[in-house]
């Protein structure tokens, strides 16, 4: 069975460490030589596993209004094939779906590019600097695997703006036996990264297409910053065969719900960007027959959804100010698989007997290890069933770009800054996921850098491991300047987190926040009874209370007295 996009990523991340030998750079970046007593140990570290077989997908997830089929794709003459490559596949289906490349090309999934409306900045994957793999710029080889392009024709040198052809297959395959490669070559070493991938029928795949699954989103989506569950925090491997308990809307057996149920799409484009999100939609659900094109919690559930009463109507106050997240996803990355929270470029580059080298010394809930050093990227942290991190959120980010001058004397220099405040009446209390992450940068020049780190230059880092010559070779075909100092920048991102649906029974308690030791503690502006403490608001509540009861003990006492002193007076009146 052919491996399938998961697989590759995988295996693509074992053997991308066999990129890694080189020679040493000269300068005080160079990479150091590890002594050969660790050897022994670390050498079964160097030899990739074999990949494992792929699972079939998921069926009959449910996406949105999009249900049933009224074609059968394996009858199409169009799509018998054979296929000399994707770009023939991508004509057979244009010569049905007339309009969809016009569609795709105006989608943020080609573009990478975006003009955010709230702050004029521009981002996408284009545009910004991560505090992952840093940038997707100069890494187009790599990174072009999550790409929906087809690439450039054989023998052509890749360059992102050159691809023409969308890739139908990764969002539509049903078989699971599709993959992507990289578009250009790595590394000499890399080229084993691709060694025993047999072949893809495309005609079967072509003639197995369906509505995408969590399966195809998540071929990506999942394995963003580098790794299955590496990014996000709610988003891994775990919700292609979800339980109720870890989220009551994929579960594969209940509501099933593929990511096109919530992130509702109209001519290929997706509701639901981080880049401008809704942090609080209030508009509700749609008008009897339509669907609001919105990936919000209101747009099915409306603005009140607690049920009539007292509670419920303390809940739907509470949900004016606190988003539906905030309280229906106590704990992040809880399916088995762990996620990162804390990365080190600057320990990257160490070789053992010449070679780069990986260390697993964190098992996962699932029982797999993962990575928390590696030659090519440093050292990792990882965790996994961990509450967020609370903020005010608007919906708007505020991004550190190539081109602003950022003061490394702050604690940390957020990549991505949630907006919003309590005085903000559109911002509520939102979960996220904190990445904290030390990334090279132009300490004199104080700018954010573009690493050079995929390629078959010899400037490239995942094979020469010399980081200023990466760095300056990717400034020089950013043209931007570069002062040839290079110092290691704390910097932290943060990533909204709106999946793992708990169910309602496993909500938040109100004694989470109401408490000394609250979730909440952390988020300014906040007043919340249990944990909130003024000294003279206290005494006033205090004060005010013992009055109270004085009032009615004296009022009490006067009844009882006057009642003992006058009898009958009751049944004279009468």
């Amino acid at each position: 069975m052919a491996p399938s996009v998961r697989t590759f990523f995988a295996r693509a991340s074992l053997l991308l460490l066999l990129a890694s030998g080189g020679a040493m750079a000269a300068d005080r970046f160079a990479t150091p030589e590890l002594p050969v007593s660790g050897a022994r140990e670390a050498e079964k570290f160097q030899n990739p596993e074999p990949p494992k077989p792929p699972e079939p997908p998921v069926e009959n997830q449910a996406s949105g209004p999009l249900h049933g089929r009224s074609a059968d794709h394996g009858k199409m003459e169009a799509l018998k094939g054979p296929f000399t490559d994707n770009f023939a596949v991508t004509r057979a289906c244009q010569s049905c779906h007339t309009e969809s490349e016009a569609h795709i090309k105006k989608s943020i999934h080609w573009t990478w590019d975006y003009a955010n409306p709230r702050t004029g900045q521009r981002l996408g994957k284009e545009n910004v600097i991560n505090n992952f793999c840093t940038n997707a710029r100069q890494n187009e080889g790599m990174c072009a695997v999550c790409h929906i392009g087809n690439g450039v024709k054989a023998g052509e040198d890749y360059s992102f703006k050159k691809e023409s052809s969308i890739d139908c297959l990764v969002c539509h395959d049903r078989t699971a036996t599709y993959y992507r490669t990289p578009p250009s070559s790595g590394n000499a070493a890399c080229a084993s990264m691709f060694e025993g991938l047999p072949p893809i029928d495309l005609a079967k795949v072509a003639q197995h297409v369906g509505l995408p699954g969590r399966e195809n989103c998540g071929t990506c989506h999942y394995n963003g910053g580098g790794g299955d569950g590496v990014k996000h925090g709610d988003l891994d491997s775990s919700l292609n065969k979800p339980s109720k308990a870890l989220d009551v809307h994929m579960a594969a057996d209940g509501l099933n719900f593929a990511c096109t149920a919530c992130h509702v799409t109209k001519d290929h484009q997706m509701t639901g960007s981080r880049y401008d999100m809704a942090a609080k939609d209030e508009g509700g659900v749609g008008k009897p027959g339509q669907r609001r094109e919105a990936a919000t919690c209101e747009s099915c559930h409306g603005a009140r959804p607690h049920p009539a009463g007292l509670i419920g109507f303390q809940l739907d106050a509470h949900a004016e100010r606190i988003a539906c997240q905030t309280c229906h996803i106590p704990k992040i990355a809880r399916g088995g698989v762990a996620t990162i929270t804390d990365w080190d470029w600057s320990s990257a580059g160490k070789l053992l007997n010449g070679k780069g080298y990986y260390e697993e010394e964190y098992q996962q809930g699932n029982g797999e290890r993962r990575h928390t050093y590696w030659s090519i990227k440093g050292d990792f942290k990882w965790d996994e069933n961990f509450a967020p991190t609370y903020k005010w959120f608007n919906g708007g980010m505020l991004y550190t770009l190539a081109d602003q001058k950022i003061d490394p004397a702050k604690p940390f220099t957020p990549i991505n800054d949630p907006q919003g405040d309590s005085t903000d009446p559109k911002a509520r209390i939102w979960p996220f996921k904190d990445v904290r992450t030390k990334i090279p940068y132009d300490s004199a020049n104080k700018t954010l850098v573009y690493n050079h780190l995929w390629g078959s230059d010899d400037a490239a880092y995942w094979g020469n491991f010399d980081m200023k010559k990466a760095i300056t070779a990717g400034m020089a075909i950013e043209k931007r300047p570069f002062s040839g100092e290079i110092g290691f920048l704390r910097t932290v991102s943060s990533w909204p987190i709106t999946h793992m649906v708990a169910p309602k029974g496993d909500a938040l308690a109100c004694k989470e926040c109401h408490a000394r030791e609250s979730r909440l503690a952390s988020v300014p502006g906040v007043y919340m009874p249990g944990h909130t403490h003024f000294g003279w608001l206290d005494l006033l509540g205090l004060g005010g209370l013992a009055f109270t009861l004085f009032g009615v003990a004296v009022h009490g006492g006067l009844r009882i007295a006057l009642a003992k002193k006058h009898p009958h007076d009751e049944g004279d009146a009468r």
